[in-house]
């Protein structure tokens, strides 16, 4: 595994969320992290590879059909080589309904959007274990535009700036610009459009999404069953990293906590702190 962006002076991160509530998972969160001195190349080499797939627009998700089905597998393919040699870490964050958080304040319920998005970033791609021996690492933090009021973007802003002084990242030496935490527009980006191509797969998946029919059918309709080949060609390419990959649980970390940041894409289902776990909300026992 080539282990290149483990000696970069500067880290990109792109973030995005999906649904928010599902039949069986919720609050779906994802990432993406890459080098700066990756970044060009990447980027460069995916739209090179979306032109020749004659695909000019924003790819995403919600547009995956039967007759763009191959355009996509062959993007996403472009992608996870990326991620196979570990130029670019996938992270994706989900809860499970049948954990149901309890001593919630009024705050708590208002902020959960931000207060998980919070965790997700903080936690969910190991940065605390970068090794900050070696110097100061710059992080540049770039969420797809957030749906909320502006007061409580720049407070979410503010949590985040302030990462770099926790003591979780005391050891890192990760440093964090006010002016590099800013949101941005997927179109824009290649590698935030492709990342919202595999949290909707997640969510699509762990929802059992690939089962509805159409009111008053007996079939599929032709984009749920393009959408469930297109998830299974992502399983795919993350089983040839982790052969024995599970998607609805969180990744094992093996012996070394210090995996949580060396892996190139990892699961974690959050689950909340305080709370309690109620059966009737698993798949089984709601069928």
């Amino acid at each position: 595994m080539n282990n290149s962006t483990f000696s970069e002076k500067e880290y990109i991160i792109f973030c995005d969320e999906s649904d928010k509530k599902g039949k069986y998972f919720s609050n779906f969160y994802g990432g993406v992290l890459v080098g700066a001195s990756q970044y060009q190349r990447i980027t460069k080499s995916m739209n090179e590879k979306k032109n020749e797939l004659n695909l000019f627009g924003e790819v995403k998700w919600s547009k995956v059909s039967e007759r763009y089905l191959p355009k996509y597998q062959d993007l996403i393919k472009c992608f996870f080589e990326e991620v196979a040699v570990n130029n670019l870490k996938v992270r994706i964050m989900f809860s499970q309904n049948a954990w149901q958080p309890t001593g919630l304040t009024r705050e708590d319920i208002e902020l959960q959007y931000f207060k998980l998005y919070y965790q997700f970033i903080k936690h969910g791609f190991g940065l605390r274990y970068i090794d900050g021996k070696a110097g100061a690492t710059k992080l540049r933090l770039y969420p797809d535009q957030l749906p909320d009021t502006h007061e409580k973007i720049e407070m979410f802003k503010g949590y985040l700036l302030a990462l770099q002084y926790s003591k979780e990242f005391r050891n890192s030496g990760i440093t964090i610009a006010k002016e590099d935490i800013a949101e941005v527009r997927s179109h824009d980006h290649v590698l935030l459009q492709c990342l919202d191509i595999v949290l909707g797969s997640m969510s699509f998946r762990l929802n059992d999404k690939h089962r509805d029919k159409p009111e008053g059918s007996q079939f599929l309709a032709k984009k749920t069953k393009a959408k469930h080949t297109l998830y299974k060609t992502i399983h795919d390419e993350i089983r040839k990293i982790y052969p024995n990959f599970n998607i609805g649980i969180s990744t094992g970390k093996g012996r070394d906590y210090a995996n949580r940041w060396n892996h190139p894409y990892r699961h974690w289902l959050f689950r909340p702190g305080e709370g309690e776990y109620d059966e009737s909300l698993t798949k089984g026992k709601s069928k």
